[in-house]
C-alpha cells in the first residue's frame, strides 16, 4: 500500500475503534439502567453483579452494532477528509474514487474478520454467561422466562415435557427445570420444580425438587430420580439457540444436529450470515462513500445524507428479514444470508459509477 492509502486505511481504522467506544459507552449505560430497575428486587442482586452481568451482555449488543458503525465510520471519514480539501487533493493528482478506496475497503473487510473471529467468541460465551448468572439470581420474571426452551422424552409409562432456562456442561445440567409429567390421553399428572438437573447414566437427577400434585400440597424433595434415554448431545442441540453458538463450533453442531434429525436452518443462516458479515460492512461502505465523496464539492444539501444513513437502515432491516425467512426453511440458508449482501454491494458500485464515470 502507499502512503496515502495507509493514512486513509489509518483514519478509517481509528475512527471505527471511537465508534466502537462510544457505542459500548453509550450501550453500558443503557443496559445497566434497564437492567437495575429489572432485577434490583431479586434476592440475589448485587451492584457488582449487575456490572458484571452488564459486561457480559455488551458484546452480544455489540456485534448487531457492527454494520452501523462501518456506515457511520465511512461516511464521517469521508466527509472529513472533503471537508479538509485531502480527496480534491488526491483527485488532482489523478487517483480516482476507486483507488482511493481501496483502504477503505481493507478496513471493513478486516472489521468484518475480527468482529466475526473475535467479537462473535465472546458475545456467545457472554451471552450464556449472563443468563446462568441471571438464574442464580432467582429471576421468575425475565426475558428469558418467556422463551424457556422445552423438550419432550418419553421412557416406558411415562411422557414428561422438560423445559430449562440455561444449558451446562454440554447438555449434561440443567438450570431451573422444569418438569410437567403426562399421562396417556395428554392430561397432566402433576409437576416438578428443580433448581437443576443433572444427567446421569440413565436418568435425571434432581436437585432442589418441588413436586405439586392437583388437590394435594406441594411436597419438596432435596433431589429426585427421573429415567431417560436421552443423551447429553441430543439434549444441547434440543436447548442450544443458533446466537449462542460460537462462530467456529457452528460446523460441528450442524453436523450433530443433522445426526439428530434436528432442522439446522438457523445455524445454518446463522453461520452464512457470519460468513458474508465482512462483505456487508463493505457494501455499508460503498453506500456511505456514494453519499459522502462530493459532498463538499457539489454542496449537497444534508438530505443526501440522511439518505444514505436510512439506506443502511433499510439494507440493515432487510438482511434480519430475510435471515428470519432462511431460519424458518421459507428460502435456503445460503440465499438468505448471502442475496441481501450481493445486491447491495451491486447497488453501491453502480451508484459510484454512475456519480464517478458518467
Amino acid at each position: 500500500m502507499s502512503t496515502l492509502k495507509i493514512y486513509f486505511f489509518r483514519r478509517f481504522m481509528v475512527t471505527i475503534g471511537w465508534f466502537l467506544i462510544g457505542v459500548f459507552s453509550l450501550v453500558f449505560i443503557i443496559d445497566f439502567s434497564e437492567l437495575s430497575n429489572r432485577m434490583s428486587n431479586l434476592p440475589g442482586y448485587s451492584l457488582g453483579g449487575a456490572l458484571l452481568m452488564t459486561t457480559m451482555r455488551i458484546p452480544m449488543i455489540m456485534q448487531q452494532t457492527v454494520p452501523f458503525i462501518a456506515l457511520f465510520a465511512g461516511m464521517v471519514t469521508l466527509i472529513a477528509l472533503n471537508r479538509r480539501y485531502e480527496l480534491v487533493v488526491t483527485r488532482a493528482a489523478g487517483i480516482s474514487a476507486w483507488q482511493f478506496l481501496q483502504p477503505f475497503v481493507l478496513g471493513a473487510l478486516l472489521f468484518g474478520a475480527l468482529a466475526v473471529a473475535i467479537l462473535n467468541p465472546i458475545a456467545a460465551w457472554g451471552s450464556r454467561s449472563a443468563e446462568l448468572l441471571e438464574t442464580t439470581w432467582g429471576s421468575s420474571s425475565s426475558r428469558s422466562s418467556k422463551t424457556i426452551p422445552w423438550l419432550r422424552q418419553i421412557y416406558g409409562d411415562d411422557d414428561s415435557i422438560i423445559g430449562a432456562r440455561a444449558v451446562q456442561d454440554d447438555g449434561r445440567t440443567l438450570v431451573t427445570v422444569t418438569v410437567i409429567h403426562l399421562d396417556k390421553q395428554g392430561r397432566i399428572v402433576f409437576r416438578q420444580d428443580a433448581q437443576s438437573a443433572k444427567l446421569e447414566d440413565g436418568y435425571w437427577l434432581l436437585n432442589g425438587v418441588t413436586e405439586t400434585r392437583n388437590g394435594v400440597l406441594p411436597k419438596r424433595f432435596e433431589t429426585a430420580r427421573l429415567p431417560t434415554n436421552l443423551r447429553a448431545e441430543f439434549v444441547q442441540e434440543s436447548l442450544d439457540k443458533a446466537e449462542s453458538i460460537p462462530f467456529f463450533e457452528l460446523p460441528h453442531k450442524i453436523s450433530i444436529a443433522k445426526s439428530f434429525g434436528f432442522p439446522t436452518y438457523g445455524m445454518q443462516t446463522q453461520l452464512h450470515s457470519l460468513l458474508s458479515l465482512p462483505l456487508l460492512l463493505v457494501a455499508m461502505t460503498l453506500i456511505a462513500a456514494s453519499v459522502s465523496l462530493k459532498f463538499s464539492r457539489f454542496h449537497q444539501s444534508r438530505s443526501v445524507i440522511l439518505g444514505g444513513i436510512l439506506a443502511g437502515f433499510v439494507l440493515y432491516v432487510v438482511t434480519v428479514l430475510v435471515r428470519a425467512f432462511g431460519s424458518s426453511g421459507i428460502l435456503p440458508p445460503f440465499v438468505a444470508a448471502w442475496l441481501p449482501v450481493v445486491v447491495a454491494m451491486a447497488l453501491g458500485s453502480t451508484i459510484l459509477l454512475h456519480q464517478e464515470d458518467g
